[in-house]
């Protein structure tokens, strides 16, 4: 069963977590995602949950840290001056192996740039921004539907991977209202628990540890410095610290697969759009308008790892248009995988791509 609603983008981010069971929210207000924050406060209380606003973005992101190794389900939300101020945390988060979510509802940049438009500048901070060898996992929602359903998702994927997982949105979508379809109940995948006895920081053939939650009785050392599999420091010794970035890193690169999320649309297509976020909007209206199968869609759900398998679906493809809120930063990523040309369609400044710039842009191809 669902039940239908009409909501805005932000608040279906904060119903979207709910529903996935996260119990803990801290943050600091920042446009344009501070709607996320307010609901948070209104509600986390009612469901045993707990909500602060830290005094910053450092202490926000510290915090969900913190309340994530008590086995909660912990978010943040901000925007791109915050995080920035988050980094630092997030590279902290990642080499501890500490599953939580950070929405980015991005807005023009940089500094204060615009703080209640709209963009896309943070896509490679968001895979980049922390310092030494990374990998994360980045979902971008186009729809208030997919804030609901992809907040959601990122928890599984969170501590399925025990990895930070960003949900990179933006200001159109964050603030625009739709009607969407809430089901009774989202799919909750729960951390797998450290088996007693076992070494906490020991993987498997997938690459990630049990969880060892505080509180349980296991007895564990958490740590930002290079560590063994006791969690003890040990940053001189080179060989502890490859098998340990290396197996970070290729827990989420060897999966790429397994959690990608696309939609193809006429994949025989000589001219493709690749889309994610608000764009891929005026890219659906954009090829409802044209009517020709040889214009073609490929649209990212989950944009990191980025899916380069996903554009050998395109067999008969001769050129990737790829419109995005920023100067193309995402294309170079797409130009990577292909020796099909990739051509950055970018828009800066707060406006949404028409679907008449982008037909207009297509039929200069065909």
């Amino acid at each position: 069963m669902t039940r239908l609603e009409f909501m805005q983008g932000n608040t279906a981010c904060a119903e979207g977590a709910l529903a996935a069971g996260c119990r803990f929210f801290g943050g600091y207000p920042i446009t344009p995602s501070t709607e996320i924050a307010e609901l948070m406060a209104r509600k986390m209380p009612k469901v045993g949950g707990a909500f602060i606003q830290m005094e910053d973005e450092l202490a926000s992101i510290a915090s969900v840290i913190g309340a994530s190794w008590t086995g909660a389900r912990a978010m943040t939300a901000t925007s791109g001056p915050g995080f920035s101020l988050m980094m630092e945390n997030i590279g902290y988060a990642i080499m501890t192996e500490t599953p939580c979510v950070v929405v980015d509802v991005q807005r023009g940049g940089p500094s204060t740039g615009q703080p209640t438009r709209a963009a896309q500048g943070d896509m490679m901070q968001c895979r980049f921004g922390s310092h030494g060898d990374v990998s994360v996992i980045a979902v971008s929602p186009a729809s208030v539907q997919e804030m609901y359903e992809l907040t959601a998702k990122a928890f599984n994927l969170a501590d399925r991977y025990r990895v930070p997982t960003f949900v990179m949105t933006d200001e159109i979508i964050g603030h625009m209202r739709e009607r969407i379809e809430i089901p009774d109940a989202v799919e909750i995948v729960p951390r797998r628990p450290l088996e007693k006895g076992s070494l906490p920081f020991a993987a498997g053939e997938d690459g990630v540890p049990g969880f060892p939650a505080f509180g349980q009785g296991y007895g564990v050392h958490v740590t930002g410095l290079t560590h063994d599999e006791r969690g003890y420091p040990s940053s001189t010794d080179p060989h502890v610290h490859e098998r340990l970035v290396s197996r970070l890193v290729n827990k989420v690169e060897g999966a790429r697969q397994e959690m990608a999320d696309f939609a193809v649309t006429n994949p025989d297509a000589e001219v493709v759009f690749i889309s994610y976020g608000a764009p891929v909007r005026s890219v659906a209206q954009a090829i409802h308008d044209m009517d020709d199968e040889r214009v073609g869609h490929l649209r990212l759900r989950v944009v990191w790892p980025f899916p380069d398998f996903a554009l050998a679906v395109f067999k008969s493809a001769r050129v990737f248009l790829m419109p995005e809120l920023n100067l193309g930063q995402m294309a170079r990523e797409a130009a990577r995988h292909t020796t099909v040309p990739v051509v950055s369609v970018p828009e800066i400044g707060g406006e949404l791509h028409t679907p008449d710039r982008l037909i207009a842009c297509a039929e200069g191809y065909l």
